[in-house]
């Protein structure tokens, strides 16, 4: 259920696979930060926050036609940007406009949970948020750089605790590649260390997209950037599930459209077999080397 059928909005509409049955309340439009090299989501939005009229209307179109609505997921890109008063104004109008809802989702880049205080956080779980998305994309602090992620690892693992400390549900994504050839074993092995620290509730891997038109794909195109070949990429997943330590039970999921290999199981249990899972693909490579890229993966 996509509420663009509402919402005549510039740009196009994102979110979570694991939303695919909610509402999607475009509370943003694009991304603040909006500098990522490897993303192309918002390249042509402009950032605007909606101001509340505008929300209340669009909430009364979207119960007029789906009052039953049981899942709402608020976007675009980080959302919770907004300040905590005006989340929790639109959270209430939720409420009040759906009496099955059960469950309020949202992106949140990392600077916008470390400027919550930890406060402001249990509020908001408290007026119905049950799920931050968060993308750590990489735990590599020289990765995170070039790829103008805006945060250090250490901060990454800040805001992350810092949503789990509040009693929210805390669902990560990793990009495999994203340190390229030059950095592959770095990028596993300290992405590792930061899912670790974090201990999410769900984790996803998924495989790096040249888009055309992002400053990562031209760099791939320039020679500057090495993506890895299909093989690599599985190499370097193995890499990091092998050296990810958990002690509480995280949902892992590699079965975007993105991925080679689709995997599913809960760590740390099933790391073991996924690692076999692995194993058992590569050892049905022929070409190790050879990377080849295009907008819809690198496969």
């Amino acid at each position: 259920m996509f509420f663009d059928y509402f919402d005549d909005a510039e740009g196009m509409v994102f979110r979570p696979p694991s939303e695919a049955k909610s509402l999607i309340l475009r509370v943003t439009i694009g991304c603040s930060h909006n500098a990522c090299t490897f993303c192309s989501m918002y390249r042509d939005v402009r950032f605007r926050a909606r101001p509340l009229e505008e929300i209340a209307a669009l909430i009364t179109k979207a119960a007029r036609y789906y009052p039953d609505v049981r899942r709402v997921f608020l976007a675009d890109g980080n959302a919770l940007v907004l300040a905590t008063d005006k989340l929790l104004a639109i959270m209430n109008m939720l409420k009040n406009a759906f009496p099955k809802l059960s469950r309020i989702t949202i992106y949140g880049g990392p600077r916008d949970i470390l400027r919550k205080t930890p406060e402001e956080l249990a509020a908001l779980r408290q007026a119905g948020l049950a799920i931050i998305y968060l993308g750590i994309e990489s735990g590599d602090d020289a990765v995170l750089a070039k790829v103008n992620k805006g945060v250090t690892a250490a901060e990454m693992v800040a805001a992350g605790r810092k949503v789990l400390d509040a009693g929210i549900k805390l669902s990560t994504m990793v990009i495999l590649g994203l340190g390229g050839r030059e950095r592959t074993e770095e990028h596993a092995l300290h992405t590792a260390e930061v899912v670790s620290a974090i201990n999410p509730t769900m984790l996803s891997a998924l495989t790096l997209m040249l888009h055309k038109g992002t400053p990562l794909r031209q760099a791939a195109e320039q020679g500057e950037f090495q993506p890895l070949s299909p093989y690599e990429f599985l190499v370097e997943l193995r890499q990091m599930l092998k050296h990810i330590t958990l002690s509480e039970p995280c949902l892992f999921r590699s079965n975007h459209v993105s991925n080679l290999l689709p995997l599913a199981g809960t760590l740390p249990q099933d790391k073991e077999q996924l690692l076999a899972d692995i194993d058992e693909v590569l050892t049905h490579f022929k070409d190790k080397r050879t990377p080849t890229f295009n907008d819809e993966g690198p496969f």
